[in-house]
């Protein structure tokens, strides 16, 4: 067979396995010579020309028989004439069944590491459109820092916080300032579930060099939500063998999830330990100045979409105020205004941002009453309810009974005395002396200002 007759081939080749799939695997195979019924191959890699040989050897050998060529099996061989694992193929062109074509091909190029991410990035989610204020200053700062694409400072970055403040924003920000800035490098964003797909699937197909292969070549691999593999054994095996062959590479991970890796239930310790070794980074919720600052950069971009729209002073503080727990519910509400305004032909006033946002707001009004508080706060410390109320003193009871009373008074409206009736009796002075105690170990203690923070994000949800 001649090499005008090989180019022939490929020309049908990639009809038939696509430009992704010929690109990585069929182009760089090089014919060398058909003897005594072997085609010979030389290619860049042995791991290609396994590849090669389980995937698309069927499909080459019906291809040169209908061509006219006498070949009953396929040689690969490494530059350095290395015999890779050979496809021994009998001929039976009519029998011979084709290769899964629809399963994307596994290597460690982009167009590959392109077809495996999750979803494509957001366009809208880059550094220049994320509103930085003081509750996710560091996160920000920190993903900037690794977006640089320099020396690997701390690794893993991971992100963590509750729904809606950010996290997926800095994460895809990242991605796009690495691809922008480093487009050598291969940047591989998925989120874990799709993680946990791939390792299932490649289970399935006997797959598993090949997905090893390909995590293992990334240089910055990027995991969203990985709270989604707590609790399956052989993912979080295989993430920690990946995780410690990248880190030993010196290559970049950054990882996101809602809550401290420390704090993940049913995660194993060995990855909560691998997570907890580089620079663990907390979202905090939004207060009301970054809240408006969302907002007014919202409006700035609507005004080219909707031109002739005018929104009323006040109703941007107003919606700040208002919808305190979630950024994508507060950008959701704008959305909604700026698109019902422009049916009905209105401004946007305080009239309007009522009746458009009613049900929004209501949601918004939920009232967290002090049972609640002492409910969730004597499940969190694993005290009966009684002992918070009750009139033990004991310290293992003292401190969460003066949280609760921290978060009685920070969250809701009742008065000092009405929350010390509703803790046994208690006099006001005592609930006073118990908020201003949480107060002060806040700044000096991190564990009592961690726990309040976690218990306010349950209560607020």
């Amino acid at each position: 067979m001649t090499q005008e007759k090989w180019g022939q081939l490929r020309s049908k080749l990639l009809k038939a396995v696509g430009k992704n799939n010929f690109t990585t695997w069929i182009e760089p195979l090089e014919f060398k010579e058909l003897e005594d019924g072997v085609a010979v191959f030389s290619v860049p890699t042995n791991f290609m020309g396994n590849y090669v040989s389980q995937n698309f050897a069927d499909l080459i050998l019906y291809e040169l028989n209908t061509a006219g060529e006498t070949v009953q099996r396929l040689a690969f061989r490494t530059a350095a004439n290395t015999p890779a694992r050979p496809a021994v193929v009998t001929e039976e062109p009519a029998m011979a069944a084709q290769p899964d074509l629809s399963a994307p091909a596994v290597d460690s190029t982009s167009n590959a590491l392109d077809a495996l991410q999750a979803a494509p990035l957001d366009t809208r989610f880059t550094f220049d459109s994320f509103v930085v204020g003081k509750p996710n200053e560091l996160a920000h700062a920190a993903a900037r820092r690794v977006s640089e694409g320099g020396p690997v400072t701390f690794n893993p970055l991971v992100l963590y916080g509750g729904v809606g403040l950010g996290k997926t924003h800095l994460m895809h920000a990242i991605a796009w300032e690495l691809k922008t800035k480093h487009p050598e490098l291969n940047v591989l964003y998925l989120s874990a579930e799709q993680f946990m797909y791939r390792f299932v699937q490649a289970l399935r197909e006997r797959r598993m060099m090949d997905f090893k292969h390909l995590f293992r070549s990334v240089d910055v691999l990027m995991v969203d939500d990985v709270q989604f593999i707590a609790g399956k054994d052989s993912t979080q095996e295989e993430f920690f063998h990946t995780f410690n062959a990248l880190v030993d590479q010196n290559k970049q991970i950054i990882i996101s999830a809602d809550r401290a890796p420390g704090e993940i239930k049913d995660l194993e310790d060995r990855v909560k330990s691998r997570l907890q070794c580089g620079l663990v980074v907390d979202l905090h919720p939004t207060d009301y100045e970054l809240r408006l600052g969302i907002l007014q950069n919202k409006v700035q971009q609507y005004s080219s979409t909707y031109p002739d729209l005018t929104i009323n002073d006040g109703v941007l503080e107003f919606l700040a105020h208002r919808i305190s727990t979630n950024v994508r519910v507060l950008e959701g509400a704008l959305t909604r205004l700026f698109a019902f305004a422009s049916l009905v032909g209105r401004e946007i006033d305080m009239e309007l941002t009522q009746d458009c946002l009613a049900d929004v707001l209501r949601a918004s009004d939920r009232k967290i009453t002090v049972e609640e508080i002492q409910r969730k706060v004597s499940d969190y410390y694993n005290i009966r309810l009684s002992d918070i109320i009750g009139p033990k003193r004991l310290r293992s009871y003292a401190r969460p009974r003066q949280v609760a009373m921290y978060l009685c008074k920070q969250l809701t409206s009742r008065s000092l005395p009405e929350i010390g009736r509703r803790f046994g009796g208690r006099d006001h002075t005592t609930v006073m002396h118990g908020v201003k105690r949480i107060e002060e170990l806040k700044l000096t203690d991190g564990q009592i200002a961690e726990d309040v923070e976690m218990l306010r994000r349950a209560l607020e949800a």
